[in-house]
């Protein structure tokens, strides 16, 4: 049946008529979803869903990263299409901005719903990883016989 994956198993290769299937091992794409999958990139592309920002208005506007880091997300962003750098040679001094894409807008909307997800059940999680913990703590030693 055309659009079915086949059965995926943890020695499954990806080929060339397998691109586009993330459970197959080796797959391309595996790549793309760790870019956008990561902290950095969904708050990188979120800030610049409203408007283009320079590299110092998003290193303040994304608390916790490093240079570095915004330096290699943008790298990266910006390899894969996603943002466009450009160099604002008619200003003195020239600035560098950053903006989203086309293909960069068509993932504002499912990011953007993950972040409001990740602030809804916060809670939720914090609950679950409180449970969790008291499920691994051990059990307090019988009193001792005297």
């Amino acid at each position: 049946m055309a659009g079915t994956y086949p059965e995926v198993t943890t020695t499954a290769r990806a080929s060339e008529a397998d691109v586009g299937n993330l459970y197959l091992d080796g797959c391309p794409c595996r790549e793309v979803l760790d870019l956008i999958g990561s902290r950095w990139s969904v708050l990188v592309i979120g800030q610049l869903e409203s408007s283009p920002a320079r590299f110092g208005e998003l290193g303040r506007a994304v608390p916790g990263i490093s240079q570095k880091m915004l330096t290699r997300t943008l790298r990266r962003l910006e390899e894969d299409g996603l943002i466009h750098r450009e160099v604002l040679s008619h200003m003195r001094p020239p600035r560098v901005e950053y903006s989203l894409t086309d293909l960069g807008q068509t993932i504002t909307e499912p990011l953007a719903a993950i972040r409001h997800w990740t602030e809804q059940h916060l809670p939720d999680v914090r609950v679950a990883r409180a449970r969790f913990a008291d499920h691994l703590r051990p059990p307090p030693p019988p009193p001792a016989d005297r």
